[in-house]
């Protein structure tokens, strides 16, 4: 009780902010409704397009299946539009509001399409109906709302999360609570979302599904331009991709030099002089070729291309170190396609009555919705305050331990899917054929949606506060690249276990084959992502365990010493000017500690570089 009531006060603490200022969760509130309804349109759509794809727009199994991975891979994918844009040429209000405007262009196309009976192909009994104008309007229509979602989410949860400032301590905690109410507020809107408008498409018309999306995304844009005023708005700066680049090009030059012995010689700016405001990174041991880029040779003009600082190079190590733990969790995306495709192929071979109300297939989803509604107060009240006494961890466990309880959970989904699919398929079989309820499918989507509620807030948190002050939105923008992999992988798959199972299978037919769910072979493609979820899992645990947090500036752990000064512009550190880092705020802990330890005593760097060899990385 006493853990909540802490919680309940920090709350308090920054509504009373918010309303002397800008920031908080007052102006988060914002984002929480546009999310809710921008969710309730785009949920619904992504888990019943499979049915409007295969039924009005008359593809076959495999390639309503593939059209709706490649589209929702597509919208994740560009995402990274949305995050290089407001890191770089706009803010990210202004960002997500150009972003929306494009997604409403795309509903509307939509709508219009679904609305007008010449403008839907006939059935042909290929694979593929949709051609000529009717194909123009489709795939613009698509690849319009796929651009405007994509960049509404590279930008939104950065916008959220620059109204807490990570250096003050209650505002710190606040973050990670930030995060989870932005889940929550995604599933309730999907929610509604996958019931009343999926409800409205299946069995009233496909046009007014699409124009409720339409409204309620449109009213939470309005509702997110009419919080301007209470916003804290981040000024974009240099291109994070630029800089990288930099780094690469300048370390490729620079690989014949042979780097100083202390990394305290390495190129830095001088804050103290110019006015560069962000805080610097310290030095770090991994991917020391990198290093190379920071070199400035003698009687050189510190230029860009010629050199690059410590900071830069440290911020492309961040991105470097981050690139394994998105690659490992794209399966588990690969697993979370298969319950927006096959598994509401399923639902439609299912007894789908509850009483005398037929429930649409695309509507199961509402299971783990349901969980995770009910679920994510309970962590946010309980176990994290819980774990806060025990671990000191402001979002009770790290980030990363979060993403591991969701991969081992998604794998736990897939195995329970292939097993009741055997169930599903077994008793559709008998004569005469049962149908089982379409109920048994919430096993697999209960599972799966507490899988989602650890790894997505997980991630989300994970690539914000890891990434550089200037690449946050692009940084969380690899959270949805996580999922435009596993929507595209999923499609690969498919095409290469039909392909396969094809020429070896004793029915000279693939596992996936044809529209008739029955003859297929679905439980063994389940099976193989739930092996492949195991796999994936132990090589994530590697990658976990070798990753190094970067150090958080903490008002409480802060070495409090005076700085050297420089007087040039630019300037090589000496061993001298790792004081000055130091207070900066830019020292890792674990230097932080050791220099208390000696009484204020400097490390020497070279020393600390060679106890980590071995794991430089390059």
């Amino acid at each position: 009780m006493g853990g909540q009531e802490a919680t309940k006060a920090g709350y308090k603490s920054l509504f009373e902010k918010a309303n002397n200022g800008k920031g908080g969760f007052r102006a988060s509130m914002f984002i929480y409704i546009l999310t809710s309804l921008e969710n309730m349109g785009f949920v619904a759509n992504m888990v019943s397009l499979f049915s409007y794809f295969y039924g009005l727009m008359h593809f076959d199994l495999s390639g309503a299946a593939n059209t709706l991975t490649n589209f929702m891979g597509a919208t994740f994918l560009l995402s990274l539009v949305g995050g290089f844009v407001s890191d770089t040429l706009l803010s990210r209000l202004n960002t997500c509001l150009i972003f929306g405007t494009i997604e409403l262009l795309g509903l509307m196309l939509m709508t219009i399409q679904a609305y007008s009976n010449k403008l839907h192909p006939a059935d042909c009994g290929k694979p593929s109906c949709v051609e000529g104008g009717t194909a123009v309007m489709f795939y613009v229509s698509l690849c319009l709302y796929a651009l405007g979602s994509g960049g509404v989410r590279g930008a939104l949860p950065a916008l959220g999360a620059d109204q807490f400032n990570q250096k003050d301590p209650n505002e710190a905690e606040a973050l990670a609570s930030f995060f989870n109410w932005v889940i929550l507020s995604a599933t309730v809107g999907a929610s509604v979302g996958v019931t009343v408008i999926v409800w409205v498409s299946s069995t009233v018309t496909w046009y007014w599904g699409f124009f409720i999306s339409l409204v309620t995304a449109f009213i939470g844009f309005i509702v997110l331009a009419l919080g301007r005023r209470f916003y804290r708005i981040q000024p974009h700066g240099q291109s994070p991709i630029i800089r990288t680049v930099q780094v690469i090009v300048v370390a490729i030059k620079n690989r014949s030099l042979s780097p100083p012995e202390s990394p305290g010689e390495l190129y830095e700016i001088n804050d103290q002089v110019t006015d560069f405001t962000d805080p610097k990174l310290a030095h770090t041991d991994q991917f020391r070729c990198l290093d190379k880029a920071a070199i400035l040779g003698k009687d050189s003009e510190p230029r860009p291309w010629e050199v690059c600082t410590v900071t830069q190079v440290e911020e492309v190590k961040i991105l470097t170190r981050m690139l394994p733990i998105l690659f490992s969790t794209i399966i588990m995306n690969t697993c979370l396609a298969q319950l927006q495709t096959f598994s509401v192929h399923q639902g439609n071979e299912m007894d789908r009555f509850l009483g005398s109300f037929e429930v649409p297939a695309s509507s199961i989803p509402i299971i783990p919705l349901v969980f995770m509604s009910i679920l994510i107060p309970i962590y946010e009240f309980v176990f994290v305050p819980f774990a806060r006494k025990i671990t000191g961890h402001p979002a009770g466990i790290t980030q990363l331990q979060r993403v591991g309880i969701g991969l081992v959970l998604s794998a736990i989904s897939m195995a329970v899917a292939g097993l009741v699919e055997v169930k599903r398929r077994n008793e559709a079989l008998e004569i005469p054929p049962r149908k089982i309820s379409l109920f048994w499918l919430s096993f697999q989507y209960g599972i799966f949606g507490i899988a989602d509620m650890f790894t997505l807030v997980g991630l989300l948190e994970f690539f914000y506060k890891e990434a550089p002050k200037g690449m946050r939105s692009l940084s969380t923008s690899f959270t949805w690249v996580s999922l435009s992999f596993g929507y595209f992988l999923s499609t690969i798959f498919v095409d290469i276990i039909n392909s396969v199972t094809k020429r070896i299978a004793p029915s000279k037919q693939g596992w996936l084959h044809g529209s008739y769910i029955n003859k297929n072979n679905l439980n063994l493609f389940y099976y193989f992502l739930a092996i492949l979820s195991c796999i994936n899992f132990v090589n994530y645990l590697y990658w976990a365990s070798w990753y190094k947090y970067k150090a958080e500036d903490r008002p409480d752990t802060e070495l409090k010493l005076k700085a050297l000064s420089a007087p040039p512009v630019f300037r090589k550190e000496s061993t001298q000017d790792n004081i000055g880092a130091i207070t900066n705020g830019a020292a890792s802990a674990e230097h932080t500690e050791d220099a208390k330890e000696d009484g204020g005593k400097l490390l020497n760097p070279a020393s600390e570089s060679r106890k980590s060899d071995a794991h430089t990385g390059c």
